[in-house]
């Protein structure tokens, strides 16, 4: 026979597993051991066979519990670097095609650099042959005292057009005509600058005179030191042109139009007779209609004929009239080049004179393009209010301020 207590400690244990098993079946993790029981093999003790039971049983599940992200975490890991070795793959692949696709360009990149390459030097040879060949045209006058200065001075290109009264290229005659042509990369301009001839100045090595005196002296290496002593413009290069040059460069340009008045029409006329006698024509050959006036086309002779006009407005209106043309002709030339090269090269060059050498006139040729665009800008030296009218040794000249002029000149040619 149980005793009494016996059987209240026995109900008492059954109270408190019961209370615990109700207790743990709340837990999230035992309900996880529960699922797993099923699918274990029986091999495996279950949860009854491993003798769990209160705290113990807490224990084994909170074990189970921090198994779990383990397991997760390892499995995530394996998850990522699979995936990053597929990026891996992907970026190289990606990196070779970058590769091949550059190795592509830089080789069409080498042989379109090699055409052209070789399509500049065809073009290069072509343009150096031209200039060769225009260059062999002119007369080239070597200066042993000029062949060591520059062409070009504060960034300046200097070159003195004269203009001579010679007839043919083998006569001398005197400077009708003298321009400093001036052109500067600084201030983007061509400047036509007219030496009047009458200015009395003084002449290296001689007595002061008009400067057209001394291309007569020493010829144009005289003209261009005097030019430089009175002046003060480091001009070392010239270019002689005689009548013929200048008539033959306005035709080749197909002429000009030009603004006359009806006296100017005249006088055109009347400089034509000397002109034809000398070429052997007919004595009114190339002669304006009388009645006229206005804008008229010019042809070369005409075009010559208006220039050395000197009776209208004295030697600055002549000058002027000089400008007038050779702007003219200046402004047509770039067309003229390309539609009638032949008339221009064989008309012009062969009247001309220069100290300029084959590589200078390359040098300029190559920048042609640039000058085009270039303002082209007019004036004449004296400037107004820095001469005046004198005799001298029974000569009618222009008393000059020189001072003054270089001053002018600094500012006009350099910008200062």
């Amino acid at each position: 026979m149980r005793t009494d207590s016996e059987n209240e400690m026995e109900r008492i244990q059954k109270n408190l597993e019961q209370f615990l098993m109700e207790d743990l079946s709340k837990d999230p993790a035992y309900k996880k051991i529960e699922s797993l029981k099923g699918n274990r093999r029986k091999t495996e003790p279950d949860i009854d066979t491993w003798g769990i039971s209160g705290a113990d049983s807490r224990n084994k599940i909170r074990e189970i519990q921090q198994a779990e992200p383990v397991r997760e975490e390892r499995k995530t890991g394996k998850t990522a670097k699979k995936s990053n070795r597929k990026k891996q793959g992907v970026k190289s692949e990606s990196k070779q095609k970058t590769k091949q696709k550059t190795e592509t360009k830089n080789k069409k990149g080498k042989k379109i650099l090699a055409i052209c390459l070789l399509i500049a030097a065809v073009l290069g040879a072509g343009w150096y042959g031209l200039v060769s060949a225009v260059y062999g045209k002119m007369t080239y006058s070597r200066s042993e005292e000029l062949s060591g200065e520059p062409l070009k001075s504060k960034g300046v290109y200097h070159i003195l057009l004269i203009g001579n009264d010679s007839r043919s290229q083998d006569e001398e005659g005197r400077s009708d005509a003298m321009i400093l042509l001036s052109i500067s990369s600084k201030t983007k301009t061509i400047q036509m600058i007219s030496l009047l001839r009458d200015m009395y100045v003084e002449i290296p090595g001689h007595d002061g005179n008009r400067l057209n005196a001394a291309y007569a002296f020493g010829g144009a290496e005289l003209l261009l030191e005097t030019v430089r002593q009175n002046l003060g413009i480091e001009v070392n290069r010239y270019i002689v042109v005689n009548f013929q040059a200048f008539a033959n460069l306005v035709d080749a340009v197909g002429g000009v139009d030009l603004e006359l008045s009806n006296e100017e029409v005249q006088w055109v006329n009347a400089y034509l007779n000397e002109y034809n006698m000398l070429r052997n024509m007919p004595i009114d050959t190339d002669y304006l209609d009388t009645s006229l006036s206005g804008m008229i086309h010019l042809n070369g002779p005409q075009a010559l004929a208006y220039s050395r006009n000197r009776y209208i407005g004295t030697d600055f209106g002549r000058t002027e009239r000089q400008r007038k043309v050779l702007s003219a002709v200046i402004k047509k030339l770039p067309l003229a080049a390309v539609t009638n090269m032949k008339e221009l090269i064989d008309g012009l060059f062969p009247n001309l004179t220069t100290n300029l050498t084959k590589g200078e006139c390359l040098r300029l040729s190559l920048q042609a393009g640039k000058f085009a665009v270039y303002e082209l800008v007019q004036s004449s030296v004296p400037v107004s209010g820095t001469y005046s009218n004198a005799s001298i040794r029974g000569m009618t000249v222009l008393q000059v301020d020189f001072e003054a002029n270089k001053k002018y000149l600094q500012e006009q040619i350099y910008g200062e």
